[in-house]
This record gives structure tokens, sequence and C-alpha cells, in this order.
């Protein structure tokens, strides 16, 4: 089996693109995380889904756990609102991390390898271009592995 057996389609967004956007994407589409694409239209890097939300949950309430528990039901679901007019740019990690991507024709264990290093839940698949053809899933991974 290899990444072209796994793949599919996924959704992209830019680095100018709307955190907001993004995060109905990933709720909507149920998705693990986010392609970005950067100004010359090719992978840029990944962003999952945890990633947004560190964005959104208040900095004291990731340091102390323990504050998060006294903020109040109201004021709780609107941290998400904290997002509006913020970009995808800076919802990104401020060091680079390794971009996961790899060619058609990488292995399962190939897959699994660049997922479990990059802490990854999507792999961008490119052809010899450099060109997005798809992405596979942690999900789509490990639906084989363990169908085996």
């Amino acid at each position: 089996m290899r990444a072209r057996d796994l793949m599919a389609d996924f959704p992209t967004v830019t680095l100018d693109s709307s955190v907001i956007d993004a995060a109905r994407m990933l709720a909507d589409q149920d998705l693990p995380g986010l392609i970005v694409l950067g100004d010359d239209g090719t992978p840029f890097t990944i962003l999952p889904g945890t990633q947004v939300l560190r964005l959104a949950v208040p900095a004291y309430c990731q340091d102390d756990p323990a504050l998060a528990r006294v903020v109040d039901e109201a004021h709780a679901d609107a941290f998400l609102r904290a997002l509006d007019g913020r970009t995808v740019r800076e919802a990104l990690p401020e060091r680079p991390r390794e971009l996961p991507v790899t060619d058609p024709d990488a292995t399962v264990l190939e897959l699994a390898a660049l997922m479990a290093r990059t802490r990854s839940p999507l792999v961008a698949v490119l052809d010899v271009q450099r060109r997005l053809i798809g992405a596979v899933t942690l999900q789509a991974l490990l639906d084989q592995v363990l169908a085996a």
C-alpha cells in the first residue's frame, strides 16, 4: 500500500485566510488539520486543529488549567471570538516545524514515521513538480494498518 492508494482530496487555506473560517472548515468537515498553502501555492505547513485552539484559548488557561475551571460558562463559550480578525499566519507556531510532505510512492511505514516524527495528523502528497495532489490523514492510515 502506497500514499497514492490512501490519499484523498483535501481542503486548503492560505496564510492570509481567516482563522475563524479555518476553524469552521475544521469543524464542518471534521478535519484533523488543514494544509496551509504559501504565497507560491505550494504547501507551507500543516495547521493542526489543536494549534487553532492554542490561539483561541487564553494563555493563562493553558499555563494553569485550574484557572480555566473558574471561568464561568458564558465567558468560556466566547473564547473562539478572540480569533475574529486574525489570520492563519498568526495561528502558526513561532518556530517552523518539519513540513510533513511525501511523494505518492511512500509506504505506509514511511507515512506513519513521518506523522509520528512531525506530530502531524496528516501528510501532504506532492507530485514531481511539488504540487499538492492530495493528503493522507491519520484516520486513513490507521484504518489501513488496523485492517491488515
